[in-house]
């Protein structure tokens, strides 16, 4: 990993933000990232646009839409990065969908990554079989970590697996729902979170969809390391005047 990845399993309160590259103008990008860090976020994630996010809600659906017809690509957004960590030092993580990827070519895609100094990927339908037989070696050779996501149904032997093969974190599905819903943390959901806890996993976890306001945070962040904001920061992006208001967002988490 790169020197400024700073996430440990023994690290809590974590807090990540996702945002969609291009979105709500293509050349918003490190503009939004340099931002989130100076309002005091641990890390980044920012979304590649497809035109078929099946796991996204509507906000996020919307943000790849507009990003996409701004003309936003990973070959855009390579070239928007390069100046990254003159900009940013918080580690950064680009998520999105494996088709994208395949077309950029695998191995163009961890050099890219590299070279502007991304510390890893979440590419959720990039199946964990094909990652360890097929690209394991260009992600490591590059100094990439791969996340993997765990859902309620995960098994115990598949999340040992995942922690086997992970070098960065494990992304923590509150629920099997699209992104965007809040996070309801009932009976079945805290089990399912002290289940993974009890785990005692070598790598970090971080939970993420649902997570829209403090008490959400605070909730998740009681069982794993860190929470992930998606939404609920999106739709600040299409308001007037969004960067100024997101110290005043990112405060009110904590």
């Amino acid at each position: 990993m790169s020197k400024t990845m700073q996430l440990n399993k023994h690290t809590n309160g974590l807090l990540s933000i996702y945002f969609t590259a291009g979105y709500p103008t293509l050349d918003s990008t490190v503009q939004i990232a340099k931002t989130l860090e100076e309002a005091g976020v641990d890390f980044l994630e920012i979304g590649f646009p497809y035109s078929d996010p099946v796991a996204d809600g509507p906000v996020i659906q919307h943000s790849s839409e507009v990003a996409l017809k701004n003309g936003m690509t990973l070959k855009v957004l390579f070239e928007q990065l390069k100046d990254l960590r003159k900009h940013v030092s918080i580690p950064v993580f680009l998520m999105g969908y494996v088709n994208p990827v395949i077309q950029y070519g695998v191995e163009n895609f961890c050099r890219s990554c590299k070279e502007v100094g991304v510390n890893g990927t979440i590419i959720p339908d990039l199946p964990m079989y094909e990652y360890e037989e097929l690209y394991k070696g260009v992600f490591e050779e590059n100094g990439i970590s791969n996340i993997f996501l765990v859902t309620p149904q995960t098994s115990e032997d598949r999340i040992r697996k995942i922690d086997s093969l992970s070098s960065g974190f494990i992304y923590l599905l509150s629920s099997n729902a699209t992104t965007g819903k809040n996070l309801q943390v009932e009976d079945k959901a805290e089990a399912y979170f002290k289940r993974i806890k009890d785990l005692d996993l070598d790598n970090p976890f971080v939970i993420g969809f649902g997570i829209s306001n403090k008490e959400t945070f605070a909730k998740a962040t009681t069982y794993a390391n860190g929470a992930i904001i998606g939404s609920a920061f999106v739709k600040l992006l299409a308001e007037e005047n969004y960067l100024e208001r997101i110290p005043d967002f990112i405060r009110s988490f904590r």
